[in-house]
């Protein structure tokens, strides 16, 4: 564990809790596959599949929390569908976290393949007119936004997201959610979902703390920052980034998996 150790993990955080801040995601998209691949790249250490689960799962509590309270003001948050969601996604990634123990390295490396590839076909699905329904006026259905949340929620826990990368699309495509609006209501959900991902993780021994506390510094940094650039940005702008994003590590993890 030596200084570059922990320069690599902090740059590797500080990167992932920016995206998730800015485009509303934990941010274990991006860092799942960055602690897989780049820590072994340049000789600072070797996590297994399990390990980067664990570590991503607590990183994402503290990276969302920073996000939400970036978001306290200005009426995006859906005090509704943060509830509903919130609560079935917090069983799930219960049920995924805990179970995700008897799994395979493989096994969870293919579920993330899966959840990836499914979110990155949603986002280029087209979404028009979202935007243009202003933020009182917006109305979804409860039970199917509770049934999609608790699926996503089993899948998420088991490679240590959050389920942000999913829940966006879905809220985006299926719900009709305003992309701001979700933005900032799946950071919320994200945070609910994290507690149960990581209560999993930490009951069954899947979590190496020292690289997981240098995430967690850099994520109560960076996730803030993000959320103040996400602001700015153009919605549709946002939504594309996303989608690459998604998509470019649906192939690198299907690459690796075939």
């Amino acid at each position: 564990m030596d200084i570059t150790f922990i320069i690599s993990i902090f740059l590797i955080g500080f990167t992932g809790s920016y995206i998730s801040g800015m485009l509303g995601i934990g941010g274990s998209i991006i860092k799942y596959p960055m602690l897989l691949y780049i820590p072994p790249l340049f000789g600072v250490a070797v996590f297994t599949a399990h390990e980067v689960a664990g570590i991503s799962a607590i990183q994402v509590f503290f990276a969302t929390i920073g996000g939400v309270w970036a978001y306290r003001k200005g009426g995006y948050l859906n005090k509704d569908l943060i509830i509903y969601m919130g609560s079935s996604i917090l069983i799930g990634s219960f049920i995924g976290g805990f179970g995700s123990s008897a799994m395979s390295e493989d096994g969870i490396n293919i579920v993330y393949g899966l959840l990836a590839l499914i979110a990155a076909v949603m986002m280029f699905l087209p979404k028009k007119g979202i935007d243009d329904v202003p933020l009182e006026q917006v109305r979804f259905n409860k039970g199917l936004a509770a049934v999609l949340a608790l699926i996503v929620g089993i899948g998420a826990g088991i490679v240590g997201a959050a389920g942000a990368f999913l829940l966006v699309p879905i809220m985006l495509v299926i719900l009709k959610i305003p992309t701001r609006m979700t933005i900032a209501s799946s950071l919320a959900i994200t945070f609910i979902s994290s507690i149960g991902a990581t209560v999993g993780k930490i009951t069954t021994g899947q979590i190496d703390y020292f690289p997981a506390f240098i995430m967690i510094v850099a994520s109560i940094i960076a996730s803030p920052l993000g959320v103040m650039t996400g602001k700015k940005m153009n919605t549709k702008f946002l939504q594309v980034i996303l989608a690459v994003l998604i998509a470019a590590t649906a192939v690198k993890i299907w690459l690796d998996i075939l």
